[in-house]
């Protein structure tokens, strides 16, 4: 049972009695949630319920139909007039699903859209995800230990066959499909960036301006992907060349460039997935494709990238 009063979930120390209860007797901390969604409709009663079946909520959800040609904003709507924490918000259609930049920018516009202007806590939520209910709960676990942690989330895994496969991330990263920010650090950073890989820079920024980031494994803090990573326009294979034209743009060091497309070909696709990063990155070097532009965190990207090579490769020489 999802408890309902204050006196059966702690308050968590870094909330600083933040939480109140809501008209429904349900725990609500100063966080806001916005999910940019399209086309969603397969899938978003999963994370639909797994959110109202949390034992601590946000103190308002967003949910921003970035123009849906299915069902997707009716199923949003059933949720809304039952939960008042729910909203739906609707943003013209511009024809296309677009990868990244259409995410941000779709997130963006729900910011623009927020009530609750006290909020602490800003989170970016995918909508074909399912968590289980004390997934809020675990992190804020975190905040609590590290008053420098900018972001925090689960790990990634997805169902194949009956088992659960991991969609593998280092732990210093945070699972784009559902990243949760410390406000004051989101705002320091800038905020995401308009382009494929956001979730990778604004990661780095955080760490570059000497905050901390974290993904961590615990069993009620695992976030289940119902859709293949990178498979959302199109098909895998077109994913994994955008990949690595992201990877050029967010300014990866090349060495660290073709040692990620070698990791990435133990995953689906099995070794194509991971040329293909490596020949978008190599083809977005070969014509001069554009990057991101700061060189503080391009230098910054290139020695932490390094670093973990050093420490991989000496690792591997004392075993």
């Amino acid at each position: 049972m999802v408890p309902s009063t204050t006196e059966q979930v702690p308050q968590h120390p870094v909330l600083n009695n933040n939480i109140k209860v809501d008209s429904s007797g349900y725990q609500t901390v100063p966080l806001v949630i916005i999910a940019p969604v399209r086309d969603e409709a397969d899938l978003i009663r999963l994370t639909l319920d797994s959110m109202v079946r949390q034992t601590i909520r946000p103190v308002e959800w967003i949910i921003v139909d970035d123009g849906s040609q299915d069902a997707t904003p009716d199923i949003v709507r059933e949720y809304a007039e039952k939960y008042d924490f729910i909203r739906l918000v609707q943003r013209p259609d511009r024809g296309f699903r677009k990868v990244g930049g259409g995410v941000v920018a779709a997130f963006k516009y729900g910011v623009s859209q927020i009530k609750h202007q006290d909020y602490q806590y800003i989170a970016k939520l995918d909508g074909d995800m399912s968590f289980g209910p004390r997934y809020l709960e675990m992190m804020f676990d975190q905040f609590a230990k590290d008053e420098k942690l900018a972001a925090v989330s689960g790990k990634v895994f997805r169902e194949e066959d009956g088992k659960k496969i991991e969609e593998i991330i280092i732990d210093e990263h945070v699972a784009g499909q559902f990243k949760l920010y410390r406000r004051v650090a989101f705002e320091q950073i800038g905020g995401f960036v308009e382009e494929v890989l956001w979730d990778g820079i604004d990661v780095h920024t955080a760490r570059m301006k000497g905050w901390n980031t974290l993904s961590f494994y615990h069993p009620e803090a695992i976030l289940m992907h119902h859709r293949l990573m990178g498979s959302s326009d199109k098909n895998v294979y077109r994913g994994r060349l955008r990949w690595g034209r992201g990877i050029w743009f967010m300014g990866y060091h090349p060495l660290y460039a073709i040692a990620s497309g070698i990791f990435r070909m133990r995953e689906k696709p099995f070794i194509i997935g991971g040329l293909l990063i490596i020949a978008g990155y190599l083809q977005a070097a070969l014509k001069h494709a554009p990057r991101y532009d700061n060189p503080e965190f391009r230098k910054h990207l290139h020695q932490w990238q390094l670093a973990q090579i050093k420490r991989l490769f000496f690792k591997s020489k004392t075993k």
